[in-house]
């Protein structure tokens, strides 16, 4: 059995009860960084075997992991913070599990994307989810004009080296549409920022630092 374990993207007491009793009941958790979710197992207690999955391995660990399922064990997969599968390698492995017929088990937790969307205030019943666009500049333009021109409200995930990038763009392509941005969610220095691109723009511009991963709630037009 696969078991898809949602874990906490910052504050580590924002984890269930059933979390915590499968990472420690389980034969192995696949996870992006081990160094990472050692922390968060060291935390409650927890002992287990751990081995890395990323985007830089996961064409050469899934078969190894799939194999080790077949066989009857039972292994969780996590990402650093957050729900696997959303924006990240885990569903690579889920879509070779299901094409082997393994059984998958989700254990529902922590999302930034539901995050964003509970605090924005936003009572809209159609969103775009969008993740990490391309770093490539022409490209993430493009991709960018393709989402806004639909109208719908828009949640995106981006890295502290590319957020005034994107704000640059949304400037220039949606110069009116209101935007919410959530900075180190539930952690220690948490930050919700709203406002126009522009304003946004500016803001983090005058920054010394620009430090934690983004999320960026577009507001529909």
């Amino acid at each position: 059995m696969l078991f898809i374990v949602a874990t906490p993207i910052g504050n580590l007491e924002d984890i269930s009860g059933r979390a915590l009793r499968i990472l420690g009941e389980v034969d192995l958790i696949a996870c992006e960084d081990t160094r990472q979710t050692l922390k968060l197992l060291n935390h409650y207690g927890l002992k287990a075997s751990l081995t890395a999955f990323h985007s830089h391995n996961m064409k050469k660990a899934a078969p190894r992991l799939l194999e080790l399922l077949e066989q009857g064990r039972r292994i969780a997969l996590v990402t650093d913070g957050g729900t696997p599968g959303i924006s990240d390698p885990g569903s690579y492995l889920v879509a070779l599990a299901r094409e082997r017929g393994v059984k998958i088990t989700p254990v529902p937790g922590p999302s930034a994307l539901s995050l964003i969307l509970s605090v924005s205030g936003a009572a809209t019943a159609a969103v775009t989810f969008a993740g990490f666009l391309s770093p490539k500049g022409g490209r993430r333009r493009t991709q960018l004009k393709k989402l806004l021109d639909r109208g719908e409200a828009l949640v995106l995930f981006e890295s502290p080296h590319r957020i005034l990038k994107l704000l640059s763009d949304l400037r220039s392509l949606a110069p009116d549409r209101s935007c919410l941005i959530g900075r180190e969610m539930t952690k220690v220095h948490e930050e919700f920022l709203q406002g126009f691109p522009a304003e946004l723009l500016t803001d983090l511009e005058g920054r010394t630092t620009i430090k934690g991963e983004f999320c960026l709630f577009v507001m529909e037009r």
